[in-house]
């Protein structure tokens, strides 16, 4: 047992030894270090401050419940805190916040913001569309990466666009892809599963642009979801509208037609006029009757759409953002300092070692190579 310990003693001596010695050839070597951690502080500026600022718009919307079930929502609160989540909040509504970021990802959501027109701080103004092909900035090692792709673009034959071209998202070209990619990276949402608070966050370089954009998705985002919600309401208000209509102009002929009758035979006592008058009086009730009873229908129908009109609580709405969302110059600057410090010091203490090892075994084996020739 008390040779086992003072093996344990040495061991840990050694690595102590072991530890002092690399942190004393470390310390040898500072003014190396500090030249490598220098040059990683000056790539890392070089790199910070050639990437573009990015300035980021987010905004809080918190949907109206479907149905207001208070079980189901207990039911979806509880399931949410065990992990799980409910297909839908409400039962009947297909389009529930979880589906919000699909549909804001989508082509068709994305290719309607083309024609967006925004304003820098500059006060110039752009499409969307044209922001992103004229204005948008990327870092200068881009330009390198891409070349390769840039020259093979131009060897291969391109088939220019028409004139007369219209957006088609069923097929689209290859810059309307490239377009909507871009979008897609830059306009985010997502859904809190507990509270179903639905985020949206908009990246763009210019911060009144990001705003504008931001304001502009959540306008769209709520009038497609009022679309889908009140799109039946909408097509029975419609229809009771024409009912309506119809039963209008069939009330004014029944009703113009007893006030002609009436009119011709004043002062006429026999009996068949007596009933055609009766029966034509009869008439316009049944018409009047029926215009009542569809008019009453169009006003249900009314309030059948203001019913079921979403209502969009806005928690944080979308400012100017004043500081950039990145790039972080000093994350950047800390990082590539650090790899400097961490490169140099494995280059001293164990790449520089082996290299100067393998160096002293090639000199020794070529010095015995020659004793050997000379002995010959």
């Amino acid at each position: 047992m008390q040779e086992d310990k003072d093996i344990k003693d040495y061991n840990s001596d050694e690595e102590e030894i072991d530890l002092l010695e690399l942190g004393i050839k470390l310390w040898n070597n500072r003014k190396k270090i500090l030249t490598w951690c220098a040059a990683g502080a000056l790539i890392g500026l070089v790199v910070a401050f050639s990437i573009p600022r990015e300035y980021q718009t987010a905004v809080k919307l918190a949907p109206e419940s479907t149905d207001g079930k208070s079980s189901s929502a207990s039911l979806g609160a509880l399931a949410s805190m065990a992990g799980l989540s409910f297909g839908s909040s409400g039962g009947r509504d297909a389009v529930y916040p979880q589906l919000y970021p699909d549909v804001v990802s989508s082509v068709p959501f994305l290719t309607s913001l083309f024609n967006v027109e925004v304003e820098t701080k500059k006060d110039e103004k752009f499409t969307v569309k044209q922001y992103l092909e004229e204005e948008t900035r990327s870092p200068w090692w881009s330009t390198i990466i891409g070349f390769p792709r840039a020259v093979l673009g131009m060897l291969l034959s391109k088939d220019d666009e028409p004139a007369d071209h219209t957006l088609d998202n069923f097929q689209l070209t290859g810059d309307e892809n490239l377009l909507v990619q871009v979008l897609s990276n830059r306009i985010k949402a997502s859904v809190d599963q507990k509270t179903m608070v639905v985020s949206i966050d908009v990246t763009m370089q210019d911060p009144l642009v990001s705003a504008i954009l931001a304001d502009t998705v959540v306008s769209r985002l709520q009038e497609y979801v009022t679309d889908y919600r009140t799109n039946k309401a909408r097509k029975d208000l419609e229809y009771a509208e024409k009912l309506n209509a119809e039963a209008q102009q069939e009330y004014y002929k029944a009703q113009q037609k007893l006030a002609d009758y009436t009119d011709r035979n004043q002062g006429i006592a026999t009996q068949s006029a007596r009933i055609t008058q009766d029966r034509l009086t009869n008439e316009a009730n049944l018409a009047f009757n029926l215009y009542n009873q569809t008019a009453q229908q169009v006003q249900q129908a009314k309030a059948k759409v203001q019913e079921t009109t979403p209502v969009y609580a806005i928690v944080i709405p979308p400012t100017v953002p004043i500081r950039p969302a990145s790039p972080r110059k000093g994350m950047i600057l800390v990082g590539f300092v650090f790899l400097a410090f961490a490169s140099c010091s494995a280059w001293i203490l164990f790449v520089q070692p082996t290299l100067s090892e393998i160096k002293a075994k090639r000199l020794a084996n070529e010095s015995n190579a020659d004793t050997d020739n000379r002995k010959q």
